[in-house]
């Protein structure tokens, strides 16, 4: 008998279904375990290997699993109702397997061992986000990645590293990549190696030798900037994201603006940066990290619209974690967004005509778009003035004023210029705020 993915559905005709789980108790005493007869065609049904599920269930009892891939065999240690563990199963499908945005269970993880993060993205929606690596299972699903992936990985590492032999006309594809890597490790590390090659003997001053590293450093740059665009959208996001990260836990990211935007041209996620910068740099008190931050985001937003746009849907993500604060005080916000100059009028009201569920759910959508009504309609309003004014100013004779001249006795005509607005200052210096 078939139940669907997502029990909370009632659907009968919910597309998404999945056999209901099979349990069976062998042993006696000490020795008592409860096998999993139709694990595999559970996990099937929910993309995951069985050995998920299975681990989930050892993680949430306390108890030891056992996982014999071969003869199918999946067990927990214990006693445990087959009711029991489908109640369970639902609190893996929640974390593990559907969507946060849309629950659909579509879904696919993705692995990163070296910063032990876990992605996860769903072909229905298009979702993309990191899972909460916290639960225990996690620390498994990072040491045993899906095959798929892990697999899919591996071949295209392979390939590239097949690619760039050719170019460079190296025989031996293995010693070249090793080689590469060595190079990188060098760079990231700041070490200088061993000297102990016979080849450098020919000049072993200081000198020389720092020459030489500069050498090394700069084609280790290249090799490194070449691997890293080579890279998916989603794998160059982590890495200007950890790259601001550690600027933040160092304490030099109040003068690293220039650095954080050079790493985010050089990965090419500009447009992206006002969101990572978003997470990472405001919370609850936003209103005094926007006068704080201002040159951070001025060097991403300055006329890029896309940009802002972005830094919109940064703002939608902050209101999610920090609803009771932020949601009464969008208008606000958005005010002072405008004000430091990281928003312009246009984007606002752009953004205003449409509700989307690209970073938050469709109802929290509205409600933030509800709150910021009241200043989308005084932005209305100052645009309508602004075009009356202009309407005047061009019955004013091009601004030519009659003056009377009691020296001359006769009638001058004199130039007026009108003051500029402050909107109409000339192109902001970044560098001098």
């Amino acid at each position: 008998m078939s139940v669907n993915v997502n029990r909370s559905v009632s659907d009968q005709f919910y597309r998404y279904k999945m056999p209901r789980l099979i349990a069976k108790v062998e042993g006696k005493g000490n020795g008592i375990k409860t096998v999993i007869v139709n694990m595999v065609d559970v996990a099937k049904a929910l993309n995951r290997p069985p050995t998920y599920p299975t681990k989930f269930f050892g993680c949430e009892l306390g108890a030891q699993t056992q996982f014999d891939a071969k003869n199918d065999r999946y067990i927990v240690n214990g006693s445990h109702e087959a009711n029991k563990l489908q109640d369970m199963l639902d609190g893996f499908i929640r974390k593990f397997v559907l969507c946060p945005e849309c629950d659909n269970p579509e879904t696919d993880l993705h692995i990163n061992p070296k910063k032990q993060t876990i992605g996860n993205s769903c072909k229905a929606c298009g979702y993309r986000g990191m899972l909460d690596t916290r639960h225990k299972l996690c620390t498994f699903i990072l040491k045993n990645p899906p095959e798929n992936e892990s697999g899919s990985v591996k071949k295209e590492k392979e390939k590239k590293n097949r690619k760039k032999d050719k170019e460079n006309g190296s025989s031996g594809g293995e010693v070249s990549t090793s080689l590469a890597n060595c190079l990188c490790c060098m760079t990231l590390s700041g070490q200088d190696g061993d000297d102990d090659d016979e080849d450098w003997a020919e000049e072993t001053t200081e000198e020389a030798q720092r020459r030489r590293m500069e050498e090394i450093s700069e084609h280790a740059k290249g090799l490194t900037l070449s691997d890293d665009l080579e890279k998916t959208l989603e794998e160059r996001v982590n890495i200007f994201y950890n790259f601001v990260k550690q600027k933040k836990e160092e304490g030099v990211i109040d003068s690293a603006d220039k650095e954080i935007l050079a790493e985010a041209e050089r990965l090419e996620v500009r447009a992206m940066g006002p969101l990572i910068l978003s997470e990472l740099l405001f919370d609850e008190n936003i209103r005094e990290q926007i006068k704080k931050y201002k040159r951070h985001f001025l060097r991403f937003c300055h006329n890029d619209k896309k940009a802002q746009k972005y830094l919109l849907g940064g703002f939608e993500c902050l209101v999610k974690l920090h609803q009771s604060q932020l949601l009464p005080r969008v208008s606000i916000v958005l005010k002072d967004l405008y004000d430091a100059d990281l928003l312009e009028e246009d984007v606002i009201l752009a953004w205003a005509e449409k509700v989307s569920k690209k970073y938050v759910s469709k109802e929290l959508a509205k409600e933030i778009h509800a709150k910021a009504e009241p200043f989308v309609k005084w932005l209305k309003e100052a645009e309508e003035e602004s075009e009356g004014s202009e309407e005047e100013g061009e019955e004013d004779e091009d601004n030519v004023e009659v003056v009377y001249s009691s020296s001359a006795r006769e009638l001058k005509m004199e130039t007026t210029k009108p003051e500029k607005s402050e909107k109409e200052e000339e192109d902001i210096d970044i560098d001098a705020i």
